[in-house]
């Protein structure tokens, strides 16, 4: 499954939240310095959809970015 990905960097908390059917808005503690926030992403939505496999098939250096759920 593809999903459309917001990301929110420097948040107060980390969690994930559907605004749309394959739309969310990731927020984590972590910033978006040498992947941190990505890696916090990966590792939020994982728990979230108890997926084995999560990687960002783009936007790996924007806020918007596309991600496969396996």
């Amino acid at each position: 499954m593809k999903i459309s990905v917001t990301a929110k960097p420097n948040s107060k908390e980390a969690k994930v939240q559907q605004t749309g059917e394959n739309q969310f808005v990731v927020y984590v503690k972590e910033p978006p310095v040498q992947g941190q926030a990505n890696e916090a992403i990966i590792r939020l939505l994982r728990e979230y959809f108890h997926a084995g496999i999560v990687r960002i098939i783009s936007g790996r250096t924007s806020r918007n970015k596309v991600i496969e759920v396996l």
